[in-house]
């Protein structure tokens, strides 16, 4: 029998499972520290990495005000499964965007009530029970994300009035998921249907898998700024080629990969058969806390005058080898009367396992006049398709930022301001667009941040 640590431990699991494939076009917007680039549309790809060094309009910091963290922490009950208020489609929610505040979401979806009673096994023999507008159509998705952040020191070999040459040392934290999900089209239409409907004598079913990694990224990266286009002109102290390569040293601390089958049988009469011939669910669970790995990144960028504009390429051989891994097989016999988890831990086989992260391509232009800036950037690769259009208007004290986000086949607005209280201390605040795959209608998001000007 399963032991209430692997139920939540299983649960984890299939909320992982589902909210990361929820997540593709928000993943780098949803856990940004910074209102102003998520004012600005903050692409969910990764940017062009030369573009930091490059001086848009000034050198900053921000320190992330997480508002959506207070309420996460507040209903943290519903990541546990064990408890009667657990719901499946919080969690989805919470996990999405955890830092920022998401308005107009409800406390409860279709969706929850399905897998809850999954998960239970108390699932309604008529699926119609869990029919309605809780799943957006096509339900099949895929999706991937990297939240990797470091913190450390350049250390100048050279440095003159419009040149420099450095070497950058630091580490974090690295992040990766990857994770997909297959609803069966029968299945599909049956919860999305306006009326009762019986699918008789089938086998439907809902398929997923996900991979996480959890590593610590001790980043060198070369730096440099080269003194051409130093004619004078408009913001021409700017002026300059702009260069960064970034290697990884990926130390990796946990991996996980699930795999899992849901499948569902019918009879006649187009309800569950309450003994169906196979397990009706089943999961193959595979963990490590070993793994090394390495990634590149490359970028360029020029600055002419008022313009800026670049090109670059990130997560070059991203991959991690995972050793040692620890095999576990988790099934539920039946979906009803509440029966329990089996599970089993398979003996140890020195299993090894290669996971590499494809590699992003990125492009980025802006222009730059006193008082108003206007960015675009596009990337290709981890994250899909990503592509924002952003306008920044500064009146002095106040900043009015918006912007336009397409990913993933839809469009995101998002907008936003700036207050600047000191001239080296601000506050930003920006709204933007952000949904799960578990609901038909996009939602708006609140993100805050303090800016510490270093100029």
């Amino acid at each position: 029998m399963l032991t209430r640590r692997w139920r939540s431990a299983f649960v984890a699991v299939v909320a992982v499972l589902l909210l990361t494939s929820t997540a593709a076009s928000a993943f780098a917007q949803n856990y940004s520290f910074d209102a102003r680039r998520i004012a600005l549309g903050g692409a969910g790809g990764t940017p062009n990495v030369a573009s930091k060094l490059v001086e848009r309009q000034r050198r900053y910091k921000s320190v992330l005000i997480p508002v959506g963290l207070v309420k996460v922490l507040k209903d943290v009950r519903v990541f546990f499964p064990n408890r009667e208020d657990f719901d499946f489609s919080r969690a989805v929610e919470f996990s999405t965007s955890p830092l920022h505040f998401v308005l107009g979401r409800r406390e409860d979806i279709t969706a929850a009530s399905f897998f809850r009673d999954m998960i239970n096994a108390q699932l309604q023999s008529d699926l119609n029970a869990y029919r309605g507008d809780g799943f957006d159509t096509p339900l099949k998705t895929s999706a991937e994300g990297l939240m990797a952040m470091t913190w450390g020191h350049t250390f100048m070999l050279h440095e003159g009035d419009r040149s420099f040459q450095g070497i950058y040392v630091g580490a974090g934290p690295y992040l990766a998921a990857q994770a997909y999900a297959d609803f069966d089209a029968e299945f599909e239409k049956l919860l999305n249907s306006e009326t009762d409907r019986y699918v008789r004598s089938v086998t439907m079913g809902v398929g997923g898998g996900e991979t996480d990694q959890l590593a610590l990224d001790i980043t060198g990266s070369y730096r440099a700024r080269f003194p051409v286009f130093a004619q004078d002109g408009p913001g021409a102290r700017r002026n300059g080629m702009y260069v960064m390569a970034n290697y990884h040293h990926l130390q990796g601390f946990r991996f996980d990969e699930f795999n899992a089958k849901l499948r569902l049988d019918t009879d006649p009469g187009g309800l569950l058969v309450p003994n169906p011939p196979e397990v009706p669910f089943a999961l193959d669970w595979h963990t490590s806390s070993k793994g090394v790995g390495l990634a590149l990144d490359f970028g360029m960028a020029f600055v002419v005058n008022r313009w800026d504009f670049g090109a670059g390429v990130s997560g070059v051989a991203n991959r991690i080898k995972w050793r040692d891994i620890q095999r576990h097989e988790l099934a539920l016999v039946s979906l009803f009367n509440g029966t329990e988890f089996v599970h089993a831990r398979l003996p140890p086989v020195h299993l090894t396992n290669q996971i590499e992260l494809p590699v992003t391509y990125s492009g980025d232009l802006s222009y730059h006049r006193d008082t108003w800036s206007a960015y675009t950037e596009y990337s290709d690769g981890l994250g899909g398709n990503n592509f924002r259009a952003g306008l920044e208007y500064r009146l002095g004290m106040v900043e009015l930022r918006g912007a336009g986000r397409y990913s993933d086949g839809s469009w995101y607005p998002s907008g936003g301001a700036g207050f600047n209280l000191t001239r080296s201390f601000g506050v930003d605040a920006a709204f933007y667009g952000t949904r799960t795959f578990l609901e038909p209608d996009t939602h708006l998001g609140l993100a805050l941040s303090l800016r510490f000007d270093l100029r």
